[in-house]
């Protein structure tokens, strides 16, 4: 974890070792949340790059962070 803001109430984590780093110099991961009375907004952001233009977009990212999303929706729906 890069970086904890409460009052933002946003966190950061940066990658700093692993396989993705074969492929990525940067990446990031932002989550930020809104609130408005009862109703919350949640921003999630991947900041990168590429070692090299061969290198495909990490679309695949994506995908699981909308599954988190979801299951995260799913459990709060049910309480």
């Amino acid at each position: 974890m890069e970086v904890l803001d409460e009052e933002n109430k946003t966190v950061t984590f940066k990658i700093i070792e692993g396989e993705l780093l074969e492929s990525f110099k940067i990446f990031v991961l932002t989550i930020h949340v809104d609130t408005s009375g009862e109703d919350n907004l949640v921003t999630w952001s991947i900041d990168y790059e590429k070692v090299d233009e061969s290198v495909k977009d990490p679309t695949e990212y994506l995908d699981v962070v909308l599954r988190i999303t979801k299951d995260i929706e799913a459990h709060h729906l049910s309480m």
